[in-house]
């Protein structure tokens, strides 16, 4: 038994030290196509999305200057805008870009319009942008999904590609059909895997969109083991109305309803042969094999349909047992009715004043649990993000171990809702 235990503290002992050995190395340079679903009008009618570049070891020293990223660092989001800046491009660090804030733990962990745009206002400003469609520079995730594409680069390449984008003009030249964000994105990516991403003649009539760029990637990933394809979801934070599925051209023609009954009245054979086409080769799934995106831990495998159905009863259980002595308050219709602030951390909250008293409600994780107001409101709040991420969704849009830990300050706020009810703190 003495010796087991000895072998067992040995290679513990061996394990550990290998783990600060890597801990210590630099983690392998990476860029990652960013496919981002369509929402509002171009969800409506379009429905090309947009697509966007992370490059995990590229910083940006300004919105228009690239950097190496010191440690510590998460990288950087570039992407090709419409009349933003007058510029052809722009970067912004990954969590701003995906959540309008600087922290992870200061993402809120439900969203509203008010709330966002606070968010975004905030940031931008701090960075000096101030134009009209900025908008688009940060928040990317409370607006909709987006699936990544990663593949492994080398130091080297980086360095050429932050001393390529720093020696370019950089004015705006933003074209729709020639070059748009898709076709930036092929830039970037054919940089270091040359001739990888291709536009489409057939599915997209030689315009190149996301959905091209993505898919051409995935084959080529495919062909080519060197590039370590990881495919990724980055779910929409609960919240807002849901983007739409993303599409190439001919599918926003041919396949949304809202166009194929006219298109049908004059040539129902094409309709036919594309429709045939598509099902046959073009279909393609961004979500296939994908893994969930965390801000904080990164990449994480999706929650299995038994781990939800088990939180969707436990969640049920709660509800019920709230009803009484009184059900917990509809955090949509209570949030409808708040201004948003940040507190003196610099962390988002909300705001909501009625009767002469004003009440603070922390929504992220680093002050919900503060209880400036009334306890069961957090309650609310959490009961209300975790009906969200556990509607099911083909694949699923969340991992089990950010269940888990909404689950934990669920079971938190919980806790001192009773004891607030106990101890008669609040009437």
């Amino acid at each position: 038994m003495r010796l087991r235990l000895k072998s067992a503290q040995w290679l513990a002992f061996i394990a550990a030290a290998l783990a600060s050995l890597f801990a210590s190395l630099p983690a392998p340079a990476q860029a990652t196509l960013l496919l981002e679903e369509p929402y509002s009008y171009d969800g409506e009618f379009a429905g090309t999305g947009h697509a966007a570049v992370y490059l995990s070891r590229v910083c940006a020293e300004s919105p228009t200057k690239l950097r190496r990223c010191q440690p510590g660092e998460k990288g950087v989001v570039i992407s090709r805008y419409h009349h933003v800046g007058g510029r052809d491009w722009l970067a912004i660090p990954l969590i701003p870009y995906l959540y309008a804030v600087e922290n992870p733990e200061d993402i809120p962990l439900f969203a509203d319009p008010k709330l966002v745009a606070f968010l975004r206002q905030q940031y931008l400003e701090k960075i000096g942008i101030t134009d009209k469609e900025a908008y688009q520079l940060a928040g990317s995730a409370y607006d909709r999904t987006s699936y990544g594409f990663r593949i492994e680069t080398t130091p080297k390449q980086d360095d050429a590609l932050i001393g390529w984008f720093n020696g370019q003009t950089n004015d705006g030249s933003y074209q729709l059909l020639n070059r748009n964000c898709a076709d930036f994105a092929r830039e970037i990516i054919n940089f270091y895997y040359p001739h990888t991403i291709h536009r489409s003649i057939i599915a997209d009539l030689g315009v190149m969109t996301p959905k091209a760029a993505a898919k051409t990637l995935v084959q080529s990933g495919k062909r080519h083991p060197e590039m370590q394809l990881t495919t990724f979801i980055v779910p929409q934070v609960p919240g807002l109305k849901r983007s739409k599925p993303v599409h190439g051209v001919v599918e926003s023609l041919v396949l949304a309803k809202k166009y194929v009954t006219p298109v049908l009245m004059f040539h129902p054979f094409v309709v036919g042969g594309v429709e045939a086409a598509y099902w046959a080769g073009w279909r393609f799934d961004p979500s296939q094999h994908a893994l969930i995106f965390d801000p904080v831990s990164g990449l994480e495998p999706p929650i299995t349909a038994a781990q939800r159905r088990w939180y969707e009863k436990s969640l049920l259980a709660i509800k019920k047992e709230s009803i009484e002595p009184e059900p917990l308050p509809d955090w949509r219709k209570f949030e409808a009715r708040t201004q948003p602030q940040l507190d003196a951390h610099g962390s988002p909250l909300l705001q909501v004043s009625a009767s002469g008293e004003t009440a603070l409600v922390g929504v992220c994780r680093t002050n919900a649990l503060r209880m400036f107001a009334r306890p069961e409101l957090v309650q609310g709040l959490l009961l209300a993000r975790l009906e969200a991420e556990l509607k099911p969704h083909n694949p699923p849009h969340a991992s089990e171990p950010q269940i888990g830990r909404d689950w934990k300050l669920l079971e938190q706020a919980t806790r001192a809702t009773e004891a607030s009810l106990n101890s008669g703190i609040f009437p």
